[in-house]
C-alpha cells in the first residue's frame, strides 16, 4: 500500500494540464499621456504614503477612524477571508484526505439463513486509516481549479486595496467639501451682517431726506437675498457632515484642530510615468487581471471534464472478531477500491461546460480592458484639472481682489452723492460672488489632487 500511494502520487503530480497558457492582453491605451502630464515632475505617488500626502492632523484623524470603522471596508475585509477559506478548500483537494476510523458490528443470523442451521452472533471490530474518494489528477482538473480558487483569492485581495485607496481619497473629498461649506456659510453670515448694517443706514439716510425708497427696497431686496443664500449653505453644510459621518463609519469625538482650504498643504506634484507603468500597477487593474487568470484557470477544469477521472477509496489496519484481539498478530487488514468514470453521454452539459468557461474567459477579458481605459480616462482628466484649477484659482483670487477694491470706491461715490446705491450693490453681489467662487474652486482643486493621488495607485493603498 505505501509504495502504492507513492506511485499514484507521483502519477498525479506528473499529470498534464488542459488550461490555456495565460497571456495579458495588450492594453487598450494610448503609449503617453497629453503634454499637461507635466513630465518633470519625479515624485512618485506609490511611494508616498497618505498621512504625508495629508498633513491635515483632523484629516489624518478621520481617515483613520474610517479604515477602521467604515462598514464596507469591514465588508471587503471578509471578503478577503472569505476568498482565502475557499482558496484552501480547493488547495486541499490536490492531496489525499487520510482519517483514523474505528468501528465496532454485531450481527445475528438466524437458523433458516444459517449454514451450520444454528442461529450464530457474530462481531466483528476495525480500526486504522481510511483514504475516500482522491482524484488522480492526470488531467489536471483539481490544478486548474486550485489556480483558478487562488486567482479569486488574489483578485478579492486586490479589490481590497483599491476599496481602502478609494475610501481614502472620499474621506478627504467629503472633508473639503465639508470645509467649503463652512467657509462659504461664514461668508454668507458676514456677507448678511454687512448687508443688515447696510439696509439701517440707508433707512436712516431716507428718513432724513438724503436717500429714496428705491435705495432702500434695493438694500432690502440684497438682504432677504442673502438671508435665503445664508439658510441654503446652512442646509448644504449639514449635509456635507452627515456625508461625512457615514463614510467614516461613527460620530468623531475630540477631533484635533484642522486646517482652512487655504492651509491644507497638499502638494500634488506626481511624475505621470507611462500608461503601461501606472495603469498595470493599479489594484482595480490588477484585480480585474486576477478574475481574468481564475476564467482562464476555469477553462482547464472544464476541458478535463471530456477525460477519464480516476479516483481512489483505500483503508488499511486492523480487524478481529473481538475487541481484545483487535491488535493481535495477524489481524492486518487493507482494501483498495480503484474507480474511473469516463463520460458518454451527458446530453452535451460538458461541451457546455467549456462553452461557458470560454465565453466567461471573453466577459473577463473585456472587463479587463475596460478597467484599464476607465483607469486610463481617469488619470488624464485628473492630470488636466490640476493643471487648469491652478490657472482657474489664480484667476478667481485675483478676481475677488480686483471686487474688494471695486466695492470701496463704489462705497465711497455713493457716500460722497456721486453715484446712486445701485452701482454698490452691484459691487457688493460681484464681490460675494467671487468670494464664494474662491471658495469652490480651491476645494476642487483639493478634490481633484486627493483623486489623482488615489488614481496613480497611491502609497495608502499598501
Amino acid at each position: 500500500m505505501r509504495k502504492f500511494f507513492i506511485i499514484a502520487l507521483g502519477a498525479a503530480s506528473a499529470g498534464c494540464s488542459l488550461m490555456p497558457d495565460y497571456q495579458r492582453p495588450e492594453p487598450p491605451v494610448a503609449a503617453q499621456w497629453s503634454p499637461v502630464a507635466q513630465p518633470n515632475d519625479v515624485r512618485k505617488a506609490t511611494e508616498i504614503e497618505w498621512r504625508a500626502f495629508f498633513p491635515d492632523q483632523r484629516l489624518q484623524t478621520l481617515i483613520a477612524t474610517a479604515l477602521e470603522q467604515n462598514r464596507d471596508m469591514r465588508i471587503a475585509v471578509a471578503r478577503i477571508e472569505e476568498a482565502r477559506a475557499l482558496y484552501g478548500i480547493t488547495r486541499a483537494d490536490r492531496l489525499p484526505n487520510v482519517d483514523i476510523a474505528a468501528s465496532g458490528s454485531s450481527a445475528r443470523t438466524p437458523a433458516d439463513l444459517s449454514a451450520t442451521g444454528r442461529e450464530f452472533i457474530s462481531h466483528r471490530y476495525d480500526a486504522g486509516l481510511s483514504v475516500l474518494s482522491f482524484e488522480l489528477d492526470f488531467w489536471g482538473r483539481v490544478k486548474s481549479l486550485n489556480e483558478a480558487a487562488l486567482s479569486s483569492y488574489l483578485a478579492t485581495e486586490e479589490a481590497q486595496r483599491a476599496l481602502r485607496l478609494s475610501l481614502i481619497a472620499e474621506v478627504a473629498n467629503a472633508y473639503f467639501t465639508q470645509l467649503e461649506m463652512e467657509e462659504r456659510t461664514q461668508l454668507a453670515a458676514e456677507t448678511l451682517k454687512s448687508r443688515e448694517e447696510t439696509r439701517t443706514m440707508v433707512n436712516r439716510r431716507r428718513e432724513v431726506g438724503l436717500a429714496g425708497d428705491l435705495d432702500f427696497l434695493a438694500a432690502d431686496g440684497a438682504y432677504q437675498l442673502t438671508r435665503a443664500e445664508f439658510a441654503n449653505l446652512e442646509r448644504q453644510r449639514a449635509t456635507a457632515i452627515n456625508a461625512l459621518t457615514l463614510l467614516v463609519g461613527r460620530e468623531s469625538a475630540n477631533l484635533p484642530g484642522g486646517r482652512k482650504l487655504a492651509d491644507q498643504g497638499i502638494v500634488p506634484d506626481f511624475a505621470a510615468g507611462l500608461p503601461s507603468e501606472v495603469l498595470l500597477q493599479r489594484p482595480d487593474v490588477l484585480s480585474a487581471e486576477k478574475r481574468l487568470m481564475a476564467a482562464n484557470a476555469n477553462i482547464g477544469a472544464a476541458r478535463a471534464a471530456f477525460l477519464p477521472r480516476i479516483s481512489l477509496t483505500a483503508a488499511l489496519g486492523t480487524a478481529s472478531s473481538a475487541l481484545s484481539g483487535l491488535f493481535d498478530a495477524g489481524s492486518d487488514s487493507w482494501s483498495f477500491q480503484p474507480a474511473l468514470r469516463l463520460p458518454l453521454f451527458d446530453a452535451g452539459r460538458t461541451a457546455a461546460g467549456v462553452d461557458l468557461a470560454e465565453a466567461r474567459k471573453v466577459i473577463a477579458v473585456a472587463e479587463y480592458e475596460k478597467a484599464i481605459q476607465q483607469a486610463f480616462r481617469e488619470v488624464a482628466d485628473l492630470l488636466a484639472a490640476r493643471q487648469h484649477l491652478t490657472e482657474q484659482l489664480q484667476a478667481q483670487q485675483a478676481a475677488e481682489k480686483s471686487q474688494q477694491e471695486r466695492l470701496r470706491l463704489a462705497d465711497a461715490r455713493y457716500k460722497a452723492g456721486i453715484s446712486s446705491y445701485l452701482e454698490v450693490l452691484d459691487a457688493q453681489r460681484e464681490l460675494f460672488a467671487a468670494q464664494q467662487g474662491s471658495v469652490q474652486t480651491r476645494r476642487a482643486w483639493l478634490a481633484a489632487a486627493a483623486q489623482l493621488y488615489k488614481a496613480l495607485g497611491g502609497g495608502g493603498a499598501s
